[in-house]
């Protein structure tokens, strides 16, 4: 198997992962510090997407740290099956619940602008009345 650059246990997967796991954590603080993310079940659906594209990324940069450190190579068809396998489930996932979030930030928006501007229309027109 040829080894091209970011595969698994290679000195640039490491940062490739790393910044997955970085990324992933500031998106689950992002989330976690607004005051009513619970009140969504999108947004805790991509609070549990996030969590687990963490959990995932963090162990495959521990692999990846630890490879070159033992001179082993993870490009067993098995292992490469495995870390294909998982990071389809963890994007797919990640992009379901960042599509389901924005779709219902988008929700939210038109409906409060909307709420807004009817607020503004009744009083508007109680003034000519």
């Amino acid at each position: 198997m040829k080894d091209f650059p970011g595969t698994p246990g290679t000195l640039i997967g490491l940062p490739l992962r790393i910044s997955q796991c970085v990324f992933a954590a500031g998106s689950i603080a992002s989330m976690a510090t607004t005051p009513s993310f619970f009140n969504f079940t999108d947004f805790c659906y991509l609070i549990a997407s996030m969590g687990l594209q963490m959990i995932w990324s963090f162990v495959l940069a521990l692999l990846d740290a630890y490879a070159p450190l033992r001179k082993k190579v993870l490009h067993n068809p098995v292992q490469v099956s495995l870390f294909i396998v998982g990071d389809w489930v963890t994007a797919t996932l990640s992009l379901a619940a960042a599509s389901a979030s924005a779709g219902i930030t988008v929700l939210y928006l038109v409906t409060w602008a909307t709420a807004i501007l009817d607020t503004n229309a009744k009083s508007t027109r109680f003034r000519w009345v």
